[in-house]
């Protein structure tokens, strides 16, 4: 298991594009203590400052198991691995909850976090935690690039979160070195 250190928003150093689009993240919901939660994988996103908090962004169509989770507790996490972990990320991505117990199908180890109620994952390199502060659905009228409605065949557009990050611990590659 990774050795993480915790680090401070103002210190976290990610690569945007690629820590998303190539990297993945877990996305987990509910509430470890009581057993009631749901991951997926996600691959869109975004970190940044929203209203002075730091923050991290994420994406979720209606018809994912996850959604129900997202809907109905206040936190999430967001756990990137190294790339050895990534046939149980194709896993958790692909397979729905619903249908059976696919996070002990994966063979990664659900923990407690420091700070909410979602749980984070002992193989992880980087655990984000964070509190749901805004959703909004995206309104195809909106999308300015015609383009981007090719990625709703089914017109089942996403749900976009907005969560305060109240903890990061990662790898030291994760952290901005001091000067």
């Amino acid at each position: 298991m990774p050795d993480l250190v915790p680090i401070p928003p103002e210190e976290f150093l990610v690569r945007a594009y690629a820590v998303w689009e190539h990297g993945w993240f877990l996305l987990t919901s509910g509430e470890y203590t009581e057993g009631k939660f749901n991951s997926m994988t996600v691959s869109w996103g975004s970190f940044g400052c929203m209203w002075g908090r730091p923050f991290a962004q994420v994406v979720v169509r209606p018809h994912r198991y996850t959604f129900e989770f997202m809907e109905t507790y206040p936190t999430f996490t967001l756990c990137a691995f190294s790339r050895q972990y990534r046939p149980a990320l194709n896993l958790l991505g692909t397979k729905s909850g619903r249908e059976g117990n696919k996070i002990a199908a994966s063979g990664l180890t659900p923990q407690p976090a420091s700070q909410v109620a979602a749980p984070v994952f002992a193989e992880a390199e980087l655990t984000i935690e964070c509190r749901k502060l805004y959703w909004q659905d995206f309104e195809p009228a909106h999308f300015l690039d015609p383009d981007l409605l090719n990625n709703y065949p089914r017109q089942d557009y996403h749900r976009v979160y907005y969560g305060e990050i109240v903890a990061i611990r990662g790898i030291p590659a994760y952290r901005f070195p001091s000067v």
